[in-house]
């Protein structure tokens, strides 16, 4: 097997690209407002209620129907699970693995395809959207690789009279709840690696994003995969997301998301439930409240581009995102004086037009970054933007900077998840370290500086899971930058890494006298 190498992201610069992508985009319109099932025990199964996926550049537009499942619906794909566990956690991991290899073998020839469903129901632009694709290639590719490599003989020290074995074992019948905002990569990562370790999984998507998860179910199963293994159930979080996460038979959660929701989920898993014979594990990853720290002893130029790039792809929708840039006071203004310039360069459009700066996902989003940009008003200078895109249907929302923030500030605390940066002032290097870990996250950041001594300073001080040197905090590459964050960021898992797999797995020693 060739050594695992990322997955390249599409030019769309080449006409023939971007032509495919808008073809896919056409096909797929003439496709819009079917209803689709839950996918539980291999069976399509139908709900009492339903949800409706939009399109965020134009809400009229229904993406699709979706189940909308509840307490019942939630127990059958449950008691799926449990049984097919019995079975695949037998398979040989070889098999496992095959089928994510095959999953990343069909997602290469259905990438436009499933680029184009993700512009539609999201809101991501075309390199963004193939972005997300690539990356669910990568986490199929790495995360087989590492099966085998946690499938095969482990290391241990070897002692006389004994022959000694570390096997790695599933765990059993895991929740996986993603997010919205990378809708295939994280939903792909998360519950590839949770089956190709042995276990059997319920994932329910999030319900801004329930095609991507339903195409990622339509694959896995076309491809054969038993019954039972992964149920896809579209289903209310409040109803079928707790009943899930307390059940007694959950053996994990895997959850990816805000920081409220990780904390609920967290809460619940810790409680014993009846009949309930283990601690659940809880892979949470949470929430962040990124920072980017411009020294003055840096190109100026590069570091606003890095920051506009972090701050507004995707409309800032990203938990990696620059929300807050810690800029020294000897360049202050001319940082502000060129921020301003580029952010203002940026062009809204549809993402179907391949837009740069499209919609955020929904109206609940969208109404809750409008209220922070009002905080930001009364908080710190309004530099550009600050108001809802009026001549457009969608939520569209200009990218907003607000400079002068206190680092106190709400706006400079608080996870906002949208198109708003706000700029902080510091003394020098050492403020600029005390205000860069003010926060109760720690997911990434930033640093740019040519000062070797500060850069070191920055490896060492800058309490965040991924850390960035001289470039943008967003962008983890899987194999490359193992991703999570430290305190309410989550638990660390850093997923696309090689400790990612032990999750989802326990350690048995053997030993035998010989």
């Amino acid at each position: 097997m060739k050594e695992f190498t990322n997955e390249p992201i599409l030019d769309y610069s080449d006409k023939s690209n971007y032509r495919k992508q808008v073809k896919a985009l056409e096909s797929v319109r003439a496709n819009f407002g079917k209803t689709y099932p839950n996918i539980v025990n291999g069976k399509k199964v139908k709900a009492q209620e339903t949800i409706a996926s939009v399109n965020p550049a134009d809400p009229s537009e229904i993406i699709g129907v979706f189940q909308k499942g509840g307490v019942e619906e939630a127990e059958k794909a449950m008691k799926a699970a449990l049984k097919a566990f019995e079975t695949w956690k037998n398979v040989p991991v070889k098999e496992r693995a095959d089928f994510l290899f095959k999953a990343a073998k069909v997602i290469r020839k259905r990438r436009f395809e499933i680029n184009a469903w993700m512009i539609s129901e999201v809101g991501k632009n075309f390199t963004e959207a193939d972005a997300d694709t690539a990356e669910a290639i990568d986490f199929l590719e790495f995360y087989g690789r590492e099966a085998l490599r946690y499938g095969g003989t482990q290391p241990i020290v070897p002692v006389k009279g004994e022959k000694n074995e570390l096997l790695y074992l599933p765990l059993g019948v895991g929740a996986i709840i993603p997010p919205w905002n990378f809708p295939f990569a994280i939903l792909v990562g998360m519950t590839s690696a949770a089956i190709v370790t042995g276990n059997t999984v319920v994932v329910k998507p999030s319900s801004e994003s329930p095609m991507m998860g339903y195409l990622f179910a339509e694959i896995m199963h076309g491809l054969g995969l038993p019954p039972g293994v992964f149920n896809y159930l579209s289903a209310s979080g409040a109803t079928a997301g707790d009943y899930l996460v307390s059940h007694p038979k959950t053996r994990f959660i895997s959850f990816t998301g805000s920081m409220e929701v990780g904390l609920h989920i967290n809460e619940m898993a810790a409680k014993k439930q009846q009949g309930q014979i283990w601690i659940k594990r809880v892979v949470a990853e949470m929430g962040g409240k990124d920072g980017m720290v411009i020294d003055a002893e840096t190109n100026v130029d590069e570091a606003v581009k890095g920051t506009v790039a972090a701050a507004f792809g995707f409309q800032g929708q990203k938990c990696s995102a620059c929300s807050r840039v810690i800029v020294d006071q000897s360049i202050y203004a001319e940082f502000v004086e060129k921020l301003k310039v580029e952010v203002e360069k940026l062009y809204i459009d549809n993402p179907a037009l391949n837009g740069q700066v499209g919609p955020v996902v929904s109206a609940r989003a969208e109404k809750s970054i409008l209220q922070y940009i009002e905080i930001g008003k009364k908080e710190g200078k309004l530099l550009t933007g600050g108001s809802k895109v009026s001549d457009r249907n969608g939520y569209y929302i200009q990218p907003t900077v607000f400079t002068d923030v206190k680092p106190t500030a709400r706006i400079a605390q608080e996870e906002i998840f949208g198109p708003v940066l706000a700029v902080i002032k510091s003394k020098n290097f050492d403020d600029a370290m005390n205000i860069a870990n003010n926060t109760i996250f720690g997911l990434t950041g930033a640093v740019y500086t040519n000062n070797p001594q500060k850069l070191e300073r920055a490896r060492n001080e800058f309490f965040v899971g991924n850390l960035y040197l001289n470039r943008k905090c967003t962008g983890a590459l899987v194999g490359v930058h193992p991703f999570g964050g430290f305190n309410m960021s989550g638990t660390d898992s850093k997923a696309g890494g090689r400790d990612y797999l032990l999750l989802f797995l326990q350690a048995k020693t053997v030993s035998k006298k010989i």
